[in-house]
């Protein structure tokens, strides 16, 4: 499975969904893996074309292992693999899906082995039950000035863009087209999956763009007719209002946590909690990497996504107290000694709650999801960036009233 893929999957459920639905191993989208010789059956799951490094990625690891049964699911639709292709019109069947299964075939060594290869849309992350996010299309990025130098470099002077605003579909990279494609597919399959017709609406030229595309999708058209739901759609370019992602005035723990923790490796939208306090070991060098790190998704645990839910809608102070009180909670309910306090929420009182349950192998897996976003929380106030979170704020502060 690749890394967005992945990403996906672990606000979902996690490996777990995996292994509970019969999986025996689960390892990185890599040519330097491969499965052992006790492992007849592999699945493949991948956000990208079935071509390029994806295709020869695939054939390495198929090369390493011992194989007769090989399963590809791609996020990218057929119809898309055949504009890859330089395939226009629509073909009876899925041609390239097929033309695939026979290179597995081949790359395992014999045609007689069964494969399999179809579309599944598996582009998003439940971060809560009132946000996603698509890993995906991560590195998606507006439209800038530079692009417009780019695409209108090798258009005559008189079918030059004036603007970016003047930049349609057809006039983008292919890698472009492609990829914003995608999105509006995936977004389309999200809506049938609601049985929602939506009305677009775009600030911005690369949200007109991805507007224009979901709009004219075959699905959006049916959808426009039947469904009985209704929703608005507003896609909004970035880079119009770039203040607002960069500036500190959100009295927000969870973006306080965003910053200053460093991230999962391989994901985009979560953090790595250190778990060391959890345990009897020493912090030394010697120590870093044993102890496998924690997270912000807990999708698991109805305590753990309670506690997160609370976390991302109320402001930074309410947050911590909440924080607070489902670590005091927790401990009386396992009868851990915990001395009551209140006042203001500080780290260390924080960290003396999390360590009480160390000692308690059965109470550190009941309550893991709530530790690990407690954890989340302390090294946070503890970190050194923190201090300087309010110095930014009154900069920025300063800064409008001199404009």
């Amino acid at each position: 499975m690749d890394d967005k893929c992945s990403e996906s999957l672990h606000w979902s459920g996690g490996a777990s969904v995996l292994l509970e639905a019969g999986a025996t191993n689960i390892k990185q989208f890599s040519s330097f893996e491969a499965g052992s010789a006790n492992e007849p059956k592999a699945v493949f799951i991948v956000s990208t074309l079935l071509k390029g490094r994806t295709a020869d990625i695939i054939k390495d690891i198929i090369g390493l292992s011992s194989f007769q049964y090989c399963v590809v699911f791609t996020a990218v639709t057929h119809t898309l693999h055949l504009l890859a292709n330089n395939v226009s019109a629509e073909m009876e069947g899925n041609p390239v899906f097929e033309q695939f299964k026979d290179k597995l075939c081949e790359w395992m060594g014999n045609m007689n082995y069964t494969a399999e290869v179809m579309h599944a849309p598996l582009l998003f992350a439940p971060v809560s039950s009132d946000l996603f996010v698509s890993p995906a299309f991560g590195e998606l990025f507006p439209l800038l000035s530079q692009d417009l130098d780019k695409i209108n470099r090798g258009r005559p002077d008189k079918k030059k863009f004036g603007g970016l605003s003047d930049v349609d579909m057809h006039s983008l990279p292919p890698e472009l087209q492609i990829e914003i494609r995608a999105l509006a597919s995936g977004l389309s399959a999200v809506f049938d999956l609601l049985n929602t017709r939506e009305e677009c609406f775009a600030v911005g030229p690369t949200s007109r763009i991805i507007a224009g595309e979901l709009a004219n999708h075959p699905h959006a058209k049916i959808r426009r007719k039947t469904a009985p739901n209704k929703a608005s759609v507003v896609f909004i370019d970035r880079t119009l209002d770039l203040t607002g992602a960069v500036g500190h005035h959100g009295d927000s723990l969870v973006e306080k946590i965003l910053s200053a923790l460093p991230q999962l490796p391989g994901h985009q939208s979560d953090v790595l909690v250190d778990m060391l306090e959890l345990t009897a070991l020493q912090r030394t060098e010697d120590a870093n990497g044993i102890i496998a790190p924690g997270c912000l998704a807990q999708p698991n645990e109805s305590a753990a996504r309670a506690l997160w839910e609370a976390m991302l809608n109320t402001k930074h102070k309410e947050a911590v107290m909440e924080v607070r009180r489902h670590l005091v909670e927790m401990a009386s309910k396992e009868n851990l000694p915990i001395k009551m306090s209140l006042g203001r929420v500080t780290p260390e009182q924080l960290s003396s709650y999390i360590q009480l349950f160390k000692n308690s192998w059965k109470a550190l897996e009941s309550h893991s999801g709530v530790l690990q976003l407690s954890l989340a929380t302390a090294q946070t106030l503890q970190h050194p960036s923190l201090a300087k979170w309010d110095t930014f704020l009154a900069f920025e502060r300063l800064l409008l009233q001199v404009r």
